[in-house]
């Protein structure tokens, strides 16, 4: 059996071997037009992966050769006298016929081994090899993309001549970027191009006829010389804006064409803040570390380290105090979305209760020679006091005692809380009646906020009354007195106990007059913006917390608190955000002012100095010229003035959106004065770069009889 082992074994690597030796050919193959299709780097993979099949393949085929394929081939020689099967039966279950027959050819086969290895398919190896040898020569010589093509040998083209001019025959862009962008060398034969600002492109132009003299024309007049290395002509130029060029030569090329070339900035990176989630952070008492996390991108890789500034502000009021420090903070991620995190020590920093840490972080991009910066937001963190940790613990634990006038926010919505508790021990009259209670409070305390927004409208918060000036059976038991009594006043007295300045002297007031009316009918601080103790952010948040407070009373004045809540938590939390207004951090910046000329001082001389009294600047009119060539070119028998245009075109070159555009339909009119598609193509980029004139007063129609007549009888009535 040790032989015929030795043999099934045999045959499986004959196996393996022409199934590999088959399929390698297709493997260089493919790696061969990889390489010339998409370089030495992807023709790599792509054999490493052709192999990898191919030794996949050898051995699945090998693996087919199994115990029943060995029976299959032992039986068709005469020696196992078709009783291979019988060599892998178990001696113990055969009879004694069977294991003498066992015997009888395990010895035959012993002594004289069959041969099960397969022929040599050399008819199809050899047509695999030669097929793949072909094609990967084929590849070889096939030519690079972007590669001039090369002439024939000893046939150098002819010099050029106004009987046979020279003609563009082939062409090659290398552009070669900056090296901190991290882009690979590219070839390319198309001659326009998007490439990265201060990119290298180097320019190898073949003519059918070699000219005299040959340039890159540059559509701002600038001329990039071409210079004659054997048979080619050669250019250098370093990327630095947007600009269209064509080819011209000595004598002229025939059908010269306009190339674009689009030069893409390198943007600044960016920076997103990811913890914490908001910008002003109130510390937790015991608080002792802060944790920073940050994310900045770049089109072409942020640098690895960044800087964290750090500024500790102390103190309160005018006696504020600051103290900076810079932290290193090495990045972790790809070059292009680097992540930065740092957790601050408290401690460490010196920071204390009642002191705000402000961190900033700034990162720069891998630009040479010079690396743009850009900073995150400014994140505050706030340490409260000892005083505002005792008398937030102390809100939240005491009932307050406080008469109506005097209740805060917090405590109604606690009272608000412990009333829905009582629900089902109350009767349904006294619930009622205890919401309308709380929706008084909440009236009061939103008209004491109003009066910091001139909000008067409604009448003013007073005290609650005495026992002296009510009877008893109109004071409420609960001790909150009823807003019915203040509408009364109101009502008697036709408006909220305002005094108003006496009429006119000389007479009745005028008719239409703003401050007239303002003065009769209303008061000027009766509107919101006209209040000037809060600035506007302040204001704005107040507003918000005084509808939250509208709505938060309504529902309690109806009897439904719990509706009720949702509102009065956000007015809590919009009348917290007024009160840490306190201190707002701003980035110290030094003022840039010109330097002063010593020369001038004390002669008089006001040469250049601008006019200290402010001037309205008009509008400039669109250039008289332009708006001629745009005429011009409606006209067919009148040539437009293009160099004008092209002038004008480089003056305001930077307030329009797409001026290549403008510039292609220019150069495209130059060299063929006859296109009428051309002319309609530059007269409508022209339309889209003129300023459009300011909307003028339209001066009002003439009224009909019957209006006129209506106009009259008012005159009449003055």
């Amino acid at each position: 059996m040790k032989r015929v082992h030795q043999a099934w074994q045999r045959a499986r690597r004959r196996r393996w071997w022409i199934t590999a030796l088959l399929l390698v050919p297709l493997a260089l193959a493919l790696t061969a037009i990889a390489a010339r299709v998409a370089g030495i780097n992807i023709g790599s993979i792509v054999l490493l992966a052709t192999l990898l099949v191919v030794a996949g393949a050898a051995t699945w085929r090998a693996r087919r050769l199994d115990r029943h394929w060995l029976v299959r081939q032992l039986d068709t020689h005469a020696i196992a006298q078709d009783s291979a099967d019988l060599l892998f039966a178990d001696t113990a279950a055969l009879n004694p016929l069977q294991q003498r027959q066992q015997a009888r050819i395990t010895a035959a086969l012993q002594a004289a081994p069959p041969d099960l290895r397969a022929a040599w398919p050399k008819r199809w190896l050899a047509v695999s090899w030669c097929g793949g040898m072909l094609v990967a020569v084929l590849a070889a010589g096939w030519p690079v993309p972007g590669a001039p093509v090369p002439g024939l040998p000893g046939r150098a083209p002819p010099p050029a001549s106004p009987a046979q001019p020279p003609s563009l025959q082939s062409s090659r862009l290398q552009i070669q970027a900056p090296a901190y962008t991290g882009q690979a060398l590219r070839t390319q034969t198309a001659l326009d191009a998007k490439v990265v600002q201060g990119s290298a492109l180097d320019w190898s132009l073949r003519f059918s006829a070699q000219p005299t003299q040959a340039a890159l024309q540059l559509h701002d007049g600038t001329r990039i010389a071409l210079r004659r290395d054997g048979e080619a002509w050669v250019a250098q130029w370093k990327a630095a804006r947007p600009t269209l060029y064509r080819i011209v030569t000595e004598p002229a090329l025939t059908a010269p064409k306009l190339y674009r070339l689009d030069v893409v900035p390198d943007r600044p990176p960016s920076v997103r803040v990811i913890a914490p989630d908001r910008t002003l952070v109130l510390a937790t008492p015991g608080q002792r570390q802060w944790t920073l996390q940050f994310e900045a991108s770049d089109d072409f890789g942020v640098a690895a380290s960044a800087e964290l500034h750090l500024t500790l502000a102390q103190g309160s009021g005018e006696n504020i105090t600051f103290r900076e420090q810079r932290i290193a903070l090495a990045g972790t991620g790809p070059a292009t979305q680097r992540r930065f995190a740092r957790t601050l020590d408290l401690a460490a920093l010196g920071a204390g209760p009642g002191n705000d840490v402000i961190a900033q972080l700034q990162v720069r991009d891998n630009r040479t020679p010079t690396a743009q910066t850009a900073q995150s937001t400014s994140l505050i963190l706030r340490l409260p006091s000892e005083e505002q940790v005792l008398g937030t613990d102390m809100e939240g634990m005491v009932k307050k005692t406080l008469p109506a006038y005097f209740r805060s926010q917090r405590q109604i919505i606690i009272d608000a809380e412990a009333l829905i508790k009582l629900r089902r021990q109350l009767p349904a009259d006294e619930f009622v009646k205890r919401s309308d209670a709380i929706g008084v409070d909440q009236r009061i305390l939103r008209l004491r906020y109003g009066q910091f927004l001139g909000e008067e409208s409604e009448g003013g918060a007073k005290p609650p009354p005495t026992s002296d000036s009510l009877p008893t059976s109109d004071v409420p038991a609960d001790g909150h007195a009823d807003e019915h009594d203040h509408e009364t006043a109101t009502a008697q007295t036709g408006h909220d106990d305002h005094d108003h300045a006496p009429a006119k002297a000389d007479g009745a007031p005028t008719f239409g007059a703003a401050t007239d009316v303002l003065s009769e009918y209303g008061h000027t601080h009766d509107h919101a913006e006209a209040a000037t103790l809060l600035d506007p952010q302040t204001r704005a948040i107040l507003k918000a917390a005084l509808d939250q407070m509208w709505s938060s009373e309504g529902e309690l004045r109806q009897g439904h608190p719990e509706r009720a809540l949702p509102f009065a938590n956000k007015a809590l939390a919009f009348i917290k955000q007024v009160q840490q207004a306190e201190r707002i951090y701003l980035a110290r910046v030094g003022p840039e002012l010109p330097p002063i000329d010593e020369s001038r001082r004390m002669t008089g001389d006001r040469t250049d100095l601008g006019s200290r009294s402010s001037t309205i600047t008009p509008v400039d009119a669109p250039d008289p010229a332009i708006v001629a060539v745009w005429q011009q070119l409606a006209d067919t028998r009148s040539p437009p003035d293009l160099d004008a245009l092209s002038q004008w075109l480089g003056r305001h070159q930077s307030r329009l959106t797409d001026p290549l555009s403008l510039a292609a339909a220019v150069e495209e009119l130059r060299l063929a004065p006859d296109c009428a598609s051309c002319r309609t193509t530059l007269r409508a980029q022209l339309w889209r770069a003129l300023q459009r004139p300011l909307p003028q007063l339209e001066r009002r129609s003439a009224p009909d009889p019957m209006a006129q007549r209506y106009l009259d009888a008012l005159e009449g009535t003055r």
